[in-house]
């Protein structure tokens, strides 16, 4: 259960911030993972290779079929934050509501009502390649055991912003932060990178770790990755976060990308893998 000064900080934070359903959708990440290479926007059907198997992203158009067209709003909260699907199921945990539960039910409501604003696409989703084993029931266990407490709210509002963004909408956890052999993450690690990253990628660790973490960036550095994917040595940013970069980060006001930043450079520090 969320803490009630939490819910109180975010509850302020919304209103601080007035952010319409556009902005929201690109600072959560949608359309890179539900648009497959050369598909049609936000038809699923993009490709997550994991130690778990191959999952598909699915259609969130608001095709009446095969995409998200009937769904209510209700519908689509639950899904977003609880990883409850319309008919009651519990959704594999590649769908990253683990983070996005942090999110206000304000916000994603205007994710909802602008995905709904967009051009349907008749795609019918893709089974996952998962082993024979793992049951969708079983997420439901999964979702018990491994959805833990929420951390702490920052009480200074820029920090509380950037984290919102950080671990809220941006989902950044959900591949910087290595995870044990039940997929659930460990936050002793938080942020710390993993070599078993999505698509079989080494995820780097982006905490204030000066070794090999992020703890040698100024800060114009890491706002100005956040920009454009450039590296402090000039080089840019390719594969996954490339796409997060182009789809997401790119498209935040400078103000919020600071405020990631000075979150990024606030939490605790881990040496890597």
């Amino acid at each position: 259960m969320t803490p009630w000064p939490l819910l109180i900080l975010l509850a302020g934070s919304a209103a601080a911030y007035a952010d319409d359903g556009e902005y929201l959708f690109h600072a959560a990440g949608c359309l890179a993972c539900h648009t497959a290479k050369d598909g049609a926007p936000l038809a699923g059907g993009r490709p997550f290779e994991t130690p778990y198997g191959t999952f598909y992203a699915p259609n969130i158009s608001p095709d009446r079929k095969t995409g998200i067209g009937t769904w209510s709003r209700r519908e689509f909260i639950d899904a977003l934050k609880h990883g409850t699907a319309p008919d009651g199921s519990a959704y594999y945990p590649v769908f990253p509501y683990p983070s996005y539960r942090l999110m206000t039910n304000t916000d994603a409501g205007k994710i909802f009502d602008y995905l709904q604003t967009r051009t349907a696409r008749s795609q019918t989703n893709r089974e996952h390649d998962t082993p024979w084993w793992l049951f969708r029931w079983m997420m439901k266990l999964w979702q018990w055991w491994a959805l833990d407490e929420p951390a702490p709210a920052q009480t200074n509002q820029e920090l509380e912003r950037g984290r919102y963004l950080v671990d809220a909408l941006g989902h950044c956890g959900e591949c910087h932060t290595p995870r044990n052999w039940l997929g659930a993450s460990i936050r002793t690690r938080y942020l710390a990178g993993t070599d078993l990253g999505p698509e079989d990628e080494k995820v780097p660790n982006i905490t204030p770790e000066r070794a090999d973490g992020i703890g040698k960036w100024d800060a114009d550095d890491l706002a100005y990755f956040l920009e454009t994917g450039q590296l402090p040595d000039g080089d840019y940013t390719g594969s996954l976060m490339a796409d997060v970069v182009d789809n997401t980060t790119s498209k935040l006001r400078v103000a919020d990308r600071q405020a990631m930043v000075s979150y990024l450079r606030a939490v605790e520090a881990f040496p890597g893998p």
